[in-house]
């Protein structure tokens, strides 16, 4: 089964750029990335550039809006994902107990839905 990890956090919360501990977060998340495709559970995975960066795009009624910023405006941002293929649900929560930012962010485990 495939599911998807959807990795949501708070803008600046734990590790930044520059500081001591960014490095081993960093590499934290290398080496489960690292395990993820050494177990063949990898199909991709990204982080997100910051949510300042985003455009939601919208039509309605054939007008098309774009607007600056992502579509809700929350304490927590999408930051990155993970597509695995794992066995089951538990098997898709223990890997998700594994990414770094599960520590001080959320981490939403959805199953992909197969259109036959």
């Amino acid at each position: 089964m495939q599911f998807m990890l959807l990795i949501y956090s708070k803008e600046g919360s734990g590790p930044q750029p520059g500081t001591d501990e960014f490095g081993p977060f960093i590499g934290a998340y290398m080496g489960f990335t690292q395990k993820m495709k050494d177990e063949g559970k990898l199909i991709s995975g990204e982080g997100l550039q910051p949510v300042a960066t985003a455009t939601t795009l919208s039509i309605r009624d054939g007008k098309t809006e774009t607007v600056d910023g992502p579509f809700a405006e929350t304490k927590e941002q999408l930051g990155g994902y993970y597509l695995l293929d794992v066995a089951d649900l538990d098997e898709a929560l223990k890997c998700a107990a594994e990414i770094p930012t599960v520590s001080y962010g959320r981490i939403e485990i959805r199953p992909i839905a197969v259109y036959d």
